[in-house]
Order: structure tokens, then sequence, then C-alpha cells
């Protein structure tokens, strides 16, 4: 049976010392969001994941959700944790206090998220897509929309979901077919059909909201001509009310690979009324709220499963006894050493610690930016806090999930032939976290996005975002010759993520192939040096705190530990990654489209 705790005492460590979080409460409504009330939320979110979220994820994937007659019913146990979740006000969590919501910082959010992506990935899905619908509404819906919407998803008893895939189309969302025909009220008739819809029908709450891409009949064509719509299941009484059915309805489920508790439904709308949000022709603007969000908390659902991939791979290689230590006996009490005790079994065990305690505190911080860029009273720190979230967004998507199905495969090995067996667990957080790579934009459109737009975006603004504060960390502790094993390998990646940036920056100019052909190691390349600059931080933080003989010793020199692992073992892959992106794109183009 799998097992779960959530890291709490990691996730206190990186809010106190990488993140400071007790600055929160410096922000103009966040005058309440001390450590202290911080801590005391997520140990209580801790709790709900662990007893009531986590029990249910293994079962919930064995069982799956079931469509009969257009109707979709969830795994047995999801509708009284979700009535428990919502009851409690966690889907409010960081909602505004004007709609019912708790209004805690985003970054409080982010910390929950992981644990219940840990505890029931599945799960998680129902939430966040009303999350990311409340988000679009909240930013460019009218305010008769506002009012009318926004209480019902924040209280959790109405549900939200984003619809942009077509049959037809994926990522190109200009090719879209679905229309939109105005009518005399003001609201609009939406035709059309929508796949891979995340949660798109289920039995949790009492309606659903569809946030849909649609053609208005003078639409221009692409990406310029889509409008974004807000389309019921029932329409709402005057009262507020759970009105008559609308013109939608799930035609199937899909049967998947993983999360096959979280129905991904084929939706058809048939003159389904609905209403404008923000602009006509402007949907993909409102639409990027909602799918910027939705990016980060994807790359949050990788470390999710990170995390609990790793919980168990320890578990399994301390209790599994299986030959002896190359050095001889270690356990002499028993009849075989525990598999720890060899070192292939400590570089999976590493690599998946190093990889998920990074992504922990790249993630907080971005987080923290995220409350930083909406909070701050100066407008140049929001601006420039707005700008780091922007350039982290696809590096946190697509590193974050890469991470995720790492540490999946990772827990699956060590384990050996009991990992390739449901029973143990192990083998469905491969399943579960393979999907992470590829909705809400494929890691590679990732990729594409960090060098065709947040690259040249005016002159290469966002990157002194990250840039500047990374090199003036390392000129710093340069000289300190306690931290030099930790800071010369990050000086060296990081003059080897310059490098590659200046020569795709270069050669994309003249050849798009070539910052294409580029973009998904430089992304790699790029993601494990921020990874390096987190752990450099909190080796600096578990040396002060050991030095003023203040926490957990065993705690924190586990993290010098491992972040020496990291320094050693994975940040060099940057050599490796740098030689690739010289390669260019001839080794990739030059093959003709015939001989494939």
């Amino acid at each position: 049976m799998p097992i779960y705790k959530a890291p709490l005492e990691d996730v206190r460590f990186v809010l106190d010392e990488i993140v400071g979080a007790g600055k929160l409460a410096e922000l103009p409504g966040y005058e309440d969001a001390t450590p202290d009330l911080i801590a005391q939320v997520l140990e209580e979110g801790a709790k709900l994941c662990e007893e009531v979220l986590f029990p249910l994820n293994q079962s919930g994937d064995g069982e799956g959700c079931t469509f009969e007659n257009g109707v979709v019913r969830t795994p047995k146990g999801f509708k009284e944790a979700y009535s428990t979740y919502i009851e409690a006000g966690w889907q409010g969590l960081s909602c505004d206090p004007a709609y019912g919501g708790q209004g805690l910082p985003k970054l409080v959010n982010t910390m929950l998220e992981e644990f219940i992506c840990s505890a029931n990935l599945s799960f998680g899905m129902y939430p966040g897509l009303s999350l990311g619908a409340y988000n679009a509404l909240s930013t460019y819906g009218s305010e008769e929309l506002k009012q009318r919407f926004l209480g019902r998803l924040v209280d959790g008893t109405w549900a939200g979901t984003m619809c942009l895939t077509e049959p037809h189309c994926g990522t190109d969302l200009g090719l879209i077919r679905t229309k939109a025909v105005p009518q005399e009220d003001g609201s609009h008739k939406i035709t059309g059909t929508k796949i891979f819809i995340s949660a798109g029908e289920h039995d949790l709450t009492e309606n659903i909201l569809h946030l849909v891409l649609a053609r208005l009949p003078d639409a221009p064509a692409g990406t310029r001509g889509i409008s974004l719509f807000l389309v019921p299941k029932f329409l709402p009484k005057e009262d507020g009310s759970v009105g008559p059915r609308n013109g939608v309805a799930c035609g199937s489920i899909e049967h998947k690979m993983g999360i096959k508790a979280s129905a991904t439904c084929v939706m058809n709308f048939e003159d389904a009324t609905g209403w404008l949000v923000g602009e006509p022709h402007k949907g993909m603007r409102a639409m990027f709220v909602m799918m910027n969000a939705a990016r980060l908390a994807v790359g949050i659902q990788g470390l999710g499963v990170a995390e609990v991939s790793y919980q168990n791979a320890v578990a399994y290689a301390k209790e599994r006894l299986q030959g002896r230590s190359l050095k001889g006996t270690a356990h002499p009490d028993k009849p075989a050493d525990p598999i720890i005790v060899h070192p292939d079994v400590r570089r999976n065990l590493l690599t998946a610690r190093a990889y998920t305690e990074g992504a922990r505190a790249l993630g907080a911080l971005v987080g923290y930016k995220l409350d930083v860029a909406e909070k701050h009273a100066d407008e140049k720190t929001r601006k420039e806090a707005d700008e780091f979230v922007q350039l982290m967004t696809p590096i946190v998507k697509a590193l974050f999930t890469d991470i995720g199905f790492e540490s999946a495969n990772i827990a699956v090995q060590v384990h050996g032939g009991h990992g390739f067996i449901w029973e143990t667990g192990v083998e469905q957080y491969v399943r579960d976290a393979r999907i992470c790579q590829i909705y809400e934009g494929t890691n590679g459109i990732q990729a594409l996005d960090l060098v065709g737009r947040k690259l040249p975006q005016d002159m290469g603004r966002l990157l002194r975002r990250f840039f500047h504060p990374v090199g003036a960390e390392i000129e710093a502790d340069m000289e300190r010759e306690e931290l030099a094993e930790f800071v010369l390998p990050l000086a060296k990646a990081f003059a080897k993520l310059q490098q590659a940036t200046a020569i795709i920056a270069q050669k994309g100019l003249k050849d798009p192939e070539e910052a294409g052909a580029a973009a998904t190691d430089y992304l790699r390349l790029f993601g494990l040096v921020a990874l390096g600059w987190m752990w450099l931080k909190m080796v600096k933080a578990a040396t002060a705190k050991l030095a003023a003989g203040e926490g957990n010793a065993i705690f924190l020199e586990a993290k010098i530990r491992t972040a020496r692992f990291y320094m050693a073992k994975l940040l060099p892959q940057t050599n490796a990654l740098f030689i690739t992106i010289m390669a260019g794109s001839k080794p990739l183009m030059e093959m003709e489209e015939a001989a494939f």
C-alpha cells in the first residue's frame, strides 16, 4: 500500500528561509497572513490531504469515472470528499473576500496544491479547474457576470472548466470552429464540439460553468477572431438557484492512461446560451489568464507526483531486504541488507529528492512573486515580479512535470518487479504524471514559448529578472571558501546558460528553426540552473541555522548533502545540454520527410 505525508518541515523551511514568507504580511490586504497563520492553514490542509484525499487515490484509479446516458459519476467517496473540501472553505482560500473567499496569498494556495496533487491528482483537477475559471472571470468578466457567478465558484457549489480543444485542433486555436450567434437580449447561442475537457461533466456540484472559446459571425480569421463565453450547464434563475438545462451535454468520457478518477469529456454545445467574457475577438487574452495560471498549476502537479513518488521509493528501499552492502554486511541482525545501502539505489533516491526539493523552492518563489505582482504598493516592484513570473511559467510547467515523470519512474525502478504491479501503487504515479507533460501546452510548446516569446520580449527584459539576481548572488558568494563546492559549479552552469542564450538569440534572428531546435534543451538547461540557484540559497540558510544552533540538525545537514549531490551529479548535465544546443538545427532538419 502506498504512503503519503505532507512535507510540512520542508515547506516551512522554504517559506521561512528561502522565500521569506513573513514579508507577505507587509503587502496590502495580506496583513493577517503571518508565518504562524500560514503554518496553521497548511497543517490543516495536510490533514485533509492525508486523511481524506489520499485514501481515495488508489481506489479512485481502480474504479475510475463512469458514463451512462449523459451522466458522469465520480468514484466512490469523491462526492463526500468534495463536500468536506468545500465546507471547510478550501476552494476560496486565495479568492477575493468580496465574493466569499478567504483572501489568503497565492503562495499559500500553491503549497496546498502540491499536497493535493501528491495525495490525489485526479481529485485536484476538479477544484483546480474551478479556480482557473474564477481567475479568468474575475479579471475579464463584466460586473454583472461577477456578481452572478463568482460567489458560486468561490464556495465550490458550482464548478468551472476551460473549453479550448476541438477534434481537429489542439494547440493551434486559430482553427476552432465553434460558433457564437448574438441574441437580442445580449446573450449568445454557442454551437460546437470540444474535446479533452477535464471535469467537463461530473456529480460533485449542482452546476458547471464552462468557459468556451468560439467565433462570432464577423470574426476575423485566426486567433484574432476568438471570443470567450461563459456557458452554464444549467441556466441560473433570477434568485441565483439552478434553473433549466442549457444546450450543453457530455457526449462521452475518455478511457485514459492515468488520472482515471478525473472525467475527461467530449462536450457538445447546441444553441447553448452563453455570455461574452471580455471584449469581442479578444478571447485569447482572457483565456490566457486561465491558461497561464493552469500552466503553473500543472507544474505543481508534477511537483506533487514527484514528492509522493519519492516518499514511496524511500520507504520501500528501507524495508526491502536484498543482498549485502558492497563494503560488507551493514545489518548483521537481518538476513540481508535493505537495498538503500546500494549506491545505485541511493543515486535514484537522491535524484528524485534533489529535483523535488529544488522544484519546491522555485515553485514557492514563483508563488510569492505572484502575490507581489498583484499586491505590492510600488508599481515598479509589481511589474518586475510579474515579469519574473512570465519568464518562469514555461520553465515551471515543463521542468516540474518532467521531474514528476522522472521521479515516478524512479519509484517504480526502486520497487523493482513490485513497482510494475498495481497493488503497490507506484505505477499509478507514472500513468498519472504522464499527462502533465502534455496538457496546458506540451512541454515542447513551453520550450518554444521560452525561446520564441520570453527571450526576445522587449530586447530580453524578462531575462534580467532572473539573470541579474542569480549573477549577483554568485558574485557575492564566490569568495566564501565554505561555499566553493556549491558556488563554482553553479557559476560554470550559469555561464553556459548566458552563452547559450546569446547564441540562440543571434541564430534565431536569422533562422527560426535554429531557436526551435535548441528550445527543449535550452529550457532544461535554464531549469537546472534555476534549481541550482535554489540549492545555493538552501545551503546558505541551512549552514547559518546550524552555526546558530537552530532547527533540526538532521534535516539541515541532509539539505547540505542533497545540495552537494545536486551540484556534483545533476547540474553537470548542463555541459551536455550546451553541446547539443551548439549542434544547431541541421541534425534535426536535414532529413527529408519521405525518409522518415
